[in-house]
């Protein structure tokens, strides 16, 4: 028999990416394509959907020519995706009705005062595991109805459908044919209830978003329909969608609870294991649906920090530090340290465990000697210093400690990330030989419904370990550095209202 293999689609936040797997979990080829960033105002952030499907679609031939394999080597496909971006496209022509509102957005954040001041976050809370939060895609769909005079009618007339990302993707992938989405990505939207796995109707109601918008929610794994035969010269099943932070706990093989990891993309997302019932709210925290198989719904509580990786693209695009992101790591190395210097990296506001939306960016304990190697280890460390704000929280709100922490992600390849995570952390940090485990993840949900793996305890035997990152900070060192960055933080709370 022919190798055959899985064909995951990873669309993220700056670029879409498409790998395809064979059954040891090995990366037969790899293609990435980065798209359009928009930024019509401060602290806004759009996409072009058609930009965001002809880079996926490109990025999956080109896969698939540069393992030089046809479209009948594909089993299935499994859909990762940059969660909580919202588009909304007309059904009969598949156009959209505008750019899509990515995760990191604010252009909803007086809609989200509003709600709260009205007494509403309660009720999103309990039933969605949420905070009401420019985040989430609910707020983002408020906010396009009231932009565009006559939509909410159209859309109670079932002309306009409402996707995130995945959904948009497999519109487009199966010709039209499925509206749908899965349970870790509706989990996301702020109009999902985690108790009866069902969109409520109460916060639709709320929200005066018309039900008729919305996709079908299925499984995490299972044949949801298969592309249309002009995109690939055959059907393919696609079998697998999961969010890209669940995905990537999928991928990492976090499936008893307790076990977690940390995603270094564009932000920062820690998401540990919870079992087959939600958590309670804890404040700073989320709660939402890591998976759906079969009938067995696991949960996750999750810390989202929105400018991780960012922050380096930052260095490179806006300050001109670098050429590319790879030289990061060697321009930090001409500093033995940040010299004092604290980056805090909130340029569209901060995440968890703060949910201010008016925070903004800054760099303090600046000197007349300081470098840009100097900042470069700022902006590094802060990722690490918000994932540890994050890891803190969730060992206070669970009980649960934590000897060691997976991490994945473009930035887990940078040692002196890692170590410095450690150190900060006082935990051991994992990073597995494959660090694609967003598109990793979405490969396995996809295999597991076509039969191309047996199970769970099949594909934890794939997980095989890098490098270990152990901590070497005293605690006097730790603890002094945990009590700048926190004064630093606070110089950036609440900086747009200031």
């Amino acid at each position: 028999m022919p190798e055959r293999y899985i064909l995951a689609l990873d669309q993220g936040t700056t670029s879409s990416r498409a790998i395809l797997f064979d059954h040891h979990a090995n990366i037969a080829s790899l293609a990435q394509q980065e798209f359009p960033q928009i930024y019509p105002a401060p602290g806004d952030v759009e996409h072009d959907p058609e930009a965001i499907w002809t880079s996926q679609l490109a990025v999956a031939h080109e896969a698939i020519r540069r393992a030089q394999i046809s479209a009948e080597s594909i089993a299935a496909i499994g859909i990762t995706n940059q969660r909580e971006t919202t588009i909304l496209w007309e059904r009969a022509t598949g156009k959209p009705v505008g750019n899509a509102i990515v995760w990191q957005s604010r252009v909803s954040a007086p809609i989200c005062e509003r709600l709260k001041r009205e007494g509403h976050e309660p009720i999103f809370r309990q039933k969605t595991g949420l905070v009401i939060d420019p985040y989430f895609s609910a707020t983002k769909i408020v906010h396009l109805l009231d932009s565009h005079p006559g939509l909410r009618e159209r859309c109670h007339r079932g002309e306009i459908l409402f996707g995130t990302v995945d959904s948009y993707l497999v519109w487009r992938l199966t010709g039209s044919q499925c509206h749908i989405t899965d349970v870790s990505n509706a989990s996301r939207t702020l109009l999902f209830n985690l108790h009866k796995l069902q969109w409520d109707q109460e916060l639709l109601d709320l929200l005066r978003i018309p039900r008729e918008i919305l996709p079908e929610v299925r499984s995490s794994s299972e044949v949801y329909g298969e592309t249309d035969p002009s995109l690939f010269g055959r059907r393919i099943p696609i079998a697998g969608i999961a969010g890209d932070q669940q995905a990537a706990l999928f991928g990492q093989a976090c499936f008893t609870p307790g076990t977690a990891k940390n995603t270094y993309g564009t932000g920062c997302f820690l998401l540990m294991n919870t079992g087959a019932q939600p958590f309670p709210p804890a404040d700073g925290l989320l709660t939402t649906v890591a998976w759906k198989i079969g009938n067995q719904v696991t949960y996750a509580v999750e810390g989202a920090v929105f400018i991780g990786g960012a922050v380096v693209q930052w260095l490179r695009d806006g300050l001109k530090l670098i050429r590319s992101s790879s030289e990061i790591e060697s321009l930090a190395a001409q500093a033995e340290d940040s010299g004092g210097v604290f980056l805090v990296p909130a340029f569209v506001g901060l995440g968890a465990p703060h949910w201010d939306p008016y925070a903004r960016g800054v760099i303090v304990g600046i000197k007349r000697e300081t470098t840009s190697a100097h900042i470069a280890h700022a902006a590094l460390e802060s990722i690490a210093y918000q994932s540890r704000d994050v890891l803190h929280l969730m060992q206070r709100a669970t009980n649960l400690k934590l000897s060691r922490l997976k991490v994945d992600g473009g930035a887990s390849v940078n040692n002196r990330l890692m170590q410095f995570q450690a150190d900060i952390l006082d935990v051991a940090v994992a990073r597995p030989k494959i660090t694609e485990t967003t598109a990793l993840g979405a490969a396995y949900l996809a295999g597991l419904a076509v039969g191309y793996w047996q199970d769970t305890k099949h594909i934890a035997q794939h997980w095989a370990l890098d490098q270990e990152f152990t901590p070497s900070f005293d605690g006097a060192k730790r603890t002094r550095l945990l009590r700048d960055w926190k004064r630093a933080v606070d110089r950036a709370l609440g900086w747009e209202t200031a």
